[in-house]
Order: structure tokens, then sequence, then C-alpha cells
């Protein structure tokens, strides 16, 4: 009858650790659901790496969104109104409806950045984004664009785009879009820096506002996206 007892006893404790354990584990895998939004005329498979990366780190691929947005063959008619947000402001709102601690990360690179900025601040839900992370953005402006209203051609250097002092440009900045914001620039940025000039009244034009840390990097426009897979991981965890 004792080791009987004794045999219960120790089925009981054993069904306990187990529970625990389940429960530890889940646990330490509740993170932030992740929005990876790219840039302008460019595909979702930019983030191959990153993506590939989170999922290393433990990651599920369901808490991963990469919305597609905008035209993938004309880069001029592309803006930061109307149908290239819709894709990006549904992925964070599904985002958030996934997300286990009801918030998110996002990261987004070159126009991506200032549409991801948009999106989050329409839907006012700044208070719910964990880690922002701008790669490569033309946040103040590219000089490419122009100076607005002069000189500016196109519908992505327009009203709704990145000429400098475009009206959009001054909408968002200073708006803070997360709790913690970071930037990863390149003085070698053949989009940002293709005049020639990176700065825009004298501050880099990929460094954002409200930061809690920049970083430059050696890399052009596309290698601060494709080969920095680990320290974005990193900023957002």
């Amino acid at each position: 009858m004792e080791m009987k007892r004794l045999s219960s006893a120790v089925r009981f404790l054993s069904v306990l650790v187990v529970g625990f354990a389940a429960v530890s584990a889940s646990a330490q895998t509740c993170r932030d659901a992740v929005v990876l939004v790219h840039g302008n005329a460019s595909q979702p498979t930019d983030y191959n790496n990153t993506y590939n990366t989170l999922l290393s780190r433990g990651y599920a691929a369901a808490d991963i969104f990469r919305p597609s947005w905008g035209s993938k063959t004309c880069a001029a008619c592309n803006d930061h109104s109307g149908t290239e947000e819709t894709p990006v402001r549904d992925a964070i709102n599904q985002a958030l409806s996934r997300s286990c601690t009801g918030k998110i990360d996002v990261i987004g690179h070159s126009m991506g950045v200032t549409l991801a900025i948009k999106a989050i601040l329409d839907l006012g839900v700044q208070s719910r984004v964990d880690a922002f992370v701008g790669i490569a953005a033309g946040y103040r402006g590219l000089w490419t664009c122009g100076t607005y209203p002069l000189n500016v051609i196109t519908t992505t250097c327009g009203y709704w785009g990145l000429s400098v002092k475009s009206p959009f440009l001054t909408g968002i900045y200073g708006q803070r879009m997360a709790s913690r914001i970071y930037s990863l620039k390149s003085n070698s940025d053949e989009i940002v820096c293709a005049t020639g000039v990176c700065t825009v009244n004298g501050v880099h034009s990929s460094q954002l506002t409200n930061e809690t840390a920049s970083y430059t990097l050696s890399e052009g426009h596309f290698g601060l996206v494709r080969n920095t897979a680990t320290r974005q991981a990193d900023l957002i965890q």
C-alpha cells in the first residue's frame, strides 16, 4: 500500500514538473509579432535573411509579416498615400491581433520606413509598437527629389513623397512611432546619398527623431537591409 502511494505521489510530481516546464517554455517563446516593410518597387524577399534569422531564434513563421506594397515596375508612381499604405496597415493590424505580447516590432527599409511610420500614426498604435528599426530611410528627404515644391516631377517626390520639406515628411517629422527607435544608415548609400550629400540640415537623412540609437555601417542601400539580419534581430529583442 505504501509503495502504491509513493508511486502515485511520484507520478503526480512528474505531472507538475512537466506542466511547469510547459508553462515556462510557453512564456519564453512569447515574442512580439514582427512586420517587415520593404522599400519602393522592391519585394518582401529583401528580408529573406532577416526572416530566416528570426526563425532560427525561435520566432514562429506565423508571427512574421511581410506585406507587399506598391508598383514593382514604376518606382516613380509610388507615394505614401492610398493603395500603397493599405497592405502595410493590414499587416500591422494582423500582427497586433496575432501577437501574444499585445505589442509588435516593425522594421522598414528605404521608403518602407516612412510608409510604416505613416501607417502606425494613422492607426494610432504607437503605444503598441515596442521597437522600430528604420533602414536606409529618406526620412528627412532626398535631394534627388528636389525641395518641395520646386523640381518635384514624380509622384514619389511630390506632396506625399520624399522631396525635402514635402508636406508629408514635414507632417511625420518628430512624431514618435514606437517605444524604442533605431536607424541603420550609410555614407555609401547610393540612393540616399546619390547627389554626394547624405545630410539634410546637417543630419543624415536616414536618421530618425527620438532615436534610442543610430548606427552608421559600410553598406550600400540594399546591403543595409540584406546584410544586417543579425543586427536587426538584436535590436528588436
